[in-house]
């Protein structure tokens, strides 16, 4: 396995299918159906705010993508939203998506979401990412690494507690909870050396 910054372009479809099986069960009431969620993430993925785990036969084992100031793996904007979705379906999923949307942090490298390929699970890719993760923010100057977890992504928490992430703040969704599928996510820091 090779774990390097970056997402080669012909690597993208792959990235946006592990992506969605890992967010679709959160964003799929608001990015379905799948065909158009898979359509938008192909569009909007940032190859040069990503890490990729790839096989040695060159299969995309996993992902990690981060956020900075300059922008986000999978972030967008409304005029990606219009292409996929039209007007109006950009204008109330744009609406939505802003709610669970987390600012560039200054003070911390921002973690944007892992993806593992379901069958490479329990090999240690996970943790793999986040420690290239953590050299990146590391190269970059930051002091610390964050990211949010949501409440019932309890395989995933217990990863970043072994990795030395500890929560620091719980926000709880209210009655978009319905719309997105969990109630509450909780942010987790780690301090770099």
């Amino acid at each position: 396995m090779h774990v390097s910054l970056g997402l080669p372009e012909h690597l993208k479809p792959q990235a946006a299918t592990l992506y969605w099986q890992a967010f679709g069960g959160k964003l799929g009431r608001v990015m379905g159906p799948e065909a158009r969620a898979h359509a938008f993430l192909v569009r909007v993925m940032r190859a040069d705010h990503c890490i990729c785990a790839v096989s040695d036969d060159g299969h995309l084992l996993g992902i990690a993508g981060f956020k900075s100031p300059k922008g986000s793996f999978a972030g967008g904007e409304v005029p990606d939203l219009q292409v996929i979705y039209g007007r109006i379906g950009a204008l109330w999923r744009g609406s939505l998506l802003r709610l669970l949307q987390t600012d560039a942090d200054n003070d911390r490298f921002l973690i944007d979401g892992i993806c593992v390929a379901p069958d490479q699970r329990g090999r240690g890719i996970g943790s793999a990412l986040v420690v290239a993760l953590m050299a990146e923010a590391v190269r970059r100057g930051y002091p610390a690494i964050r990211l949010e977890v949501i409440d019932t992504n309890i395989r995933a928490r217990a990863l970043y507690e072994r990795l030395g992430f500890a929560a620091f703040r719980s926000e709880t969704l209210g009655p978009l909870r319905h719309v997105f599928g969990f109630s509450r996510a909780v942010s987790m820091v780690r301090s770099l050396p």
